[in-house]
């Protein structure tokens, strides 16, 4: 039976994900280009597909229905209205410029949606176009330019749109690396029929200039008991969470959302960096960066919107608060200082837990893991040394679509 949409809690049993393979966007990697498309570093593409795919057959191993991004947008462009949807936002004359639409859109007019699906998410380079560009574009980039950019960080489903109890937000990203990605999950929650007519949007839309209120989903936990956690830092800023706060209380979604300052760092670049849940009581945290966070509870109010509450206490108490519980165990990333920051990088806190006290971790972050199990957490290692140059674990590779509560 298929699982309902909706994700009701950070931990309780997965049902249903969506991820996204690595593909022909790393291919087009380079050291020249890492840099200006997030990547500290290129991938050996081979290895990380099969990685990727055992990562994939590790969750379903438990259970959880694996939905892949790539495959979901071919089965989607075999529409007619669905292709014209797509394709009418990405060539426009401010990504394409003047003289070569007409072609380029002719040519993928016709493309088999297997191609189409390759070129939309993997980039379109001069020497792919089957016409000679005659346009001033197309001189002034060269053979090797892309006319349409690779988009490697798909890999990151979680950051382009969020389920937050029964609908999702289409987040607009931060870098413009990152931002036609949403348009391509956007596509998807409308005509693919696992959620045409079945997904409601909170808040976003990819045809919508945000300006400076941008919001990413490796920021946002829907952790329970009507409590959103919400990053603020490099990517996700106050002014959209102000306006995720809104529209989730306007729509009965949320009580209340925790605003969650982080410190200008690396090491904080989403909240999920710095902490993820193993079960509903216990988290791993890079707490070097954790005890820096300051947290604001927002609150609907029928006068201003919102009613802004400073939080005096540790984020730590804050959750533990939210949820209600007794006490929340922190398990710290393990090692000494030297450890602690590499496995920090390497994702060693970006878990993704498949039922409570049950998760998915890279094997790399050795001491980490280590804490886990002595804490009594069940840990499931997937392979670490190329999926991890794109400095995001489970939790980053995976959006949740269906995943149940926990009491």
């Amino acid at each position: 039976m298929t699982a309902p949409l909706g994700v009701h809690s950070e931990v309780g049993k997965l049902r249903s994900v969506m991820v996204s393979r690595p593909g022909l966007a790393h291919e087009r990697l380079t050291p020249s280009n890492c840099d200006a498309l997030l990547f500290d570093d290129v991938f050996w593409v081979d290895e990380a597909r099969k990685d990727h795919f055992a990562f994939c057959d590790k969750m379903r191993d438990r259970g959880v229905e694996v939905l892949e991004q790539h495959d979901l947008l071919t089965e989607i462009l075999d529409q007619p209205e669905a292709r014209a949807w797509l394709l009418d936002r990405k060539i426009t004359e401010d990504h394409i410029g003047v003289g070569m639409m007409e072609d380029l859109r002719g040519w993928l007019n016709e493309l088999p949606s297997t191609a189409l699906t390759r070129f939309v998410t993997g980039g379109i380079t001069v020497q792919d176009l089957p016409f000679a560009p005659h346009s001033m574009f197309g001189r002034f980039l060269g053979p090797d330019g892309f006319v349409l950019p690779p988009l490697p960080n798909l890999i990151f489903t979680r950051d382009t749109s969020c389920w937050i109890s029964g609908g999702v937000t289409l987040n607009p990203m931060h870098w413009p690396a990152r931002q036609q990605e949403t348009l391509i999950a956007a596509a998807i929650y409308r005509f693919h029929p696992r959620f045409a007519g079945k997904t409601k949007v909170w808040w976003g839309n990819p045809d919508q200039d945000f300006g400076p209120a941008t919001l990413e989903g490796g920021d946002v936990m829907p952790i329970g008991h009507g409590c959103v956690l919400v990053g603020m830092g490099e990517r996700t800023t106050p002014q959209a969470v102000g306006q995720l706060a809104v529209s989730l209380f306007d729509q009965g979604v949320a009580t209340r959302v925790v605003a969650c300052q982080m410190p200008a760092s690396r090491a904080a670049m989403h909240l999920d960096t710095v902490f993820s849940f193993c079960a509903q009581d216990t988290v791993t945290s890079f707490t070097q960066v954790a005890d820096q966070i300051k947290c604001y509870s927002l609150y609907p109010d029928d006068k201003q919107a919102l009613r802004v509450v400073e939080d005096p206490g540790h984020i730590f108490d804050v959750v533990q608060e939210a949820l209600k519980i007794d006490s929340l165990h922190i398990i710290g990333t393990g090692g000494d200082a030297f450890e602690q920051e590499r496995e920090q990088w390497d994702d060693g806190n970006n878990v993704v837990a498949l039922e409570p006290g049950v998760v998915l971790a890279y094997d790399r972050n050795v001491h980490t893991n280590t804490l886990l199990r002595k804490a009594g957490i069940e840990v499931i290692t997937i392979r670490g040394a190329e999926l991890g140059r794109g400095r995001g674990g489970g939790h980053c590779m995976t959006c949740p679509i269906s995943r149940d509560p926990v009491e």
